[in-house]
């Protein structure tokens, strides 16, 4: 049997290590979290393995990286790896090889970190681990020996295909390339919590635009308190990072009310929507035990015409009585929940002000009717980029907003008025590939698989899914999977400014569809990469 057989990335095809096919039949087609991601047959270089003894003074917290927890790890069994150059044939300088965490071993390491298998080490050596802040961490008991995981740490560059990046030049990178302007980010992130703290009220920034840990350290001030997730996924992502306090921002899925469940019990506040009675029903026949209810917002539907009740509909007001009064012991309604969603359809600050203050109302005299009827409701919670971007003087009377869009900004916002084109933090980079003078057109290496056809709508085509940074005169004519096509605006393209080889950099229309389409976002400073962020991908 493959000794990696049960490393983990196992329910991938290829074993990372051996660059050889697993003992055991894949179970699952390859892991999204996987180093392996882009081919199945991983690239030299390979790494020699062999034990040795080392001893570590903390086990950092899993998914907070370098953060030491409060028990000293005693001396562990670890391996140290030596990368073997492909050409030489020879190792290298050794690194060494950090106990960080262990998890199922059908959860793969994050990608570009090598991982390999610790065996046979005894589960009395691994300390429990708690979380810096001390709230326990109920979710990472000691498991079999043969869970464990490491990853690599090296004296100076992380390793990895992806992590190899860090420090480089902008232009240098492989295209399509997904950037972050990490300044613009941080002031984007800072403005949208002053604005909060003007108001008064607290934010609780949706993270479905980035999906990352480090875009929710930053959205949340490093707090991780206090997020909305649009998927189960994310949730437990973001659970697994250290994150609490955490609202499912959708209909709750009852057909996975089980995994609702889990999150519940593990987190101190996991918060689920539902508008409808039947969702309710599935939620008492469910209940979680332990002293612990379900913590419900009601989801109103203000004009958005998406999910959730008219507020002015009768039915909204039963519903919410039978929330909060039906099963005390087994569900408690936390607050409402209203998404401006149709402030997309806006132009300008006033119009999305407008609807902002119409959405704002209709909670207000939604709770005031509630709380005459008698029945508590501690919150109501409204958002969307555009309307938060502009606050109103009424907003201060809710008790939060939860924007998502505006850490990135993009195209679409910058058209709608949320925003100033010096706010968009995203760009998807680009290489020219090829000259068609008979056309007029320039030949680049981004097609939809790496933009989104978000925008091409309304008669735009595909000149309305992004724009050309610093060249307003090219216009985006064509877009197939992996291609797109480039003219000049007045018809006369200058090949010799843009020769094949040469870097541009769109500004996509919709942040939160591009961003879905890159395993990593390479975020620099000064023309430089300083960080790797890698979303979480699936449902």
């Amino acid at each position: 049997m493959c000794p990696y057989s049960q490393c983990p990335t196992w329910p991938c095809r290829r074993c990372p290590i051996t660059q050889g096919p697993h003992s055991q039949p894949s179970r699952s087609p390859r892991c999204s979290r996987c180093p392996s991601i882009r081919s199945p047959y991983p690239p030299a270089p390979q790494f020699l393995i062999f034990q040795v003894s080392h001893s570590i003074p903390g086990v950092p917290d899993p998914g907070v990286p370098g953060v030491p927890t409060s028990h000293p790890c005693p001396p562990v069994s670890l391996f140290s790896v030596f990368q073997m150059s492909p050409s030489l044939g020879v190792p290298v300088p050794s690194v060494t090889a950090v106990l960080i965490s262990w998890y199922p071993r059908s959860r793969c390491p994050d990608p570009g970190a090598p991982a390999v298998l610790v065996p046979n080490i005894p589960a009395p050596t691994l300390p429990t681990l708690t979380h810096p802040t001390g709230t326990p961490r109920r979710s990472h008991p000691t498991p079999a020996p043969s869970a464990c995981r490491l990853r690599v740490v090296a004296p100076q560059t992380p390793p990895g295909r992806v992590a190899m990046w860090l420090g480089a030049l902008l232009d240098t990178l492989p295209t399509p390339a997904l950037t972050i302007d990490r300044t613009t980010a941080h002031r984007n992130a800072e403005r949208m919590r002053e604005r909060c703290r003007a108001l008064g009220v607290r934010l609780r920034p949706h993270v479905k635009t980035h999906k990352t840990l480090e875009g929710g350290l930053l959205a949340t001030g490093g707090t991780r308190r206090g997020i909305a997730v649009s998927t189960l996924a994310e949730a437990r992502f973001f659970a697994d990072g250290g994150f609490d306090d955490i609202l499912l921002a959708y209909p709750v899925p009852t057909a996975r009310l089980e995994e609702c469940a889990g999150l519940a019990r593990r987190l101190d506040a996991f918060h689920v929507l539902l508008d409808r009675p039947e969702a309710l029903a599935s939620l008492r026949q469910r209940p979680l035990g332990h002293g612990k209810r379900w913590l419900v917002w009601l989801k109103l539907d203000c004009g958005n015409g998406r999910a959730g009740v008219r507020p002015t509909d009768p039915a909204a007001l039963e519903l919410a009585q039978a929330i909060a009064n039906d099963a005390p012991e087994e569900v408690t309604l936390v607050g409402v929940y209203a998404h401006c969603g149709n402030t997309y359809g806006c132009s300008g600050a006033d119009t999305i002000q407008a609807i902002a203050r119409t959405t704002t109302n209709a909670v207000l005299s939604f709770v005031a009717a509630l709380r005459q009827a008698g029945v508590p409701c501690p919150q109501a919670s409204i958002g969307s980029t555009p309307s938060c971007s502009h606050p109103i003087p009424e907003m201060s009377q809710l008790t939060e907003l939860h924007p998502g869009n505006y850490i990135f900004y993009d195209l679409q916002q910058t058209q709608l008025g949320s925003c100033q084109p010096q706010d968009v933090a995203i760009r998807v980079l680009t290489r020219v590939i090829g000259h068609y003078a008979h056309r007029g057109q320039l030949l680049v290496d981004c097609g939809w698989a790496a933009l989104s056809l978000h925008g091409a709508g309304a008669g735009q085509g595909p000149q309305g899914c992004a724009a050309i940074d610093g060249h307003p005169e090219l216009r985006l004519v064509g877009l197939t999977q992996e291609h797109g096509l480039l003219e000049h605006a007045g018809g006369q393209m200058d090949f010799g400014r843009f020769p094949v080889g040469s870097v541009l950099a769109l500004i996509p229309y919709h942040a939160c569809a591009t961003a879905a389409m890159h395993p990593v976002y390479y975020v620099h400073e000064e023309g430089k990469v300083v960080a790797l962020w890698h979303p979480v991908r699936g449902w």
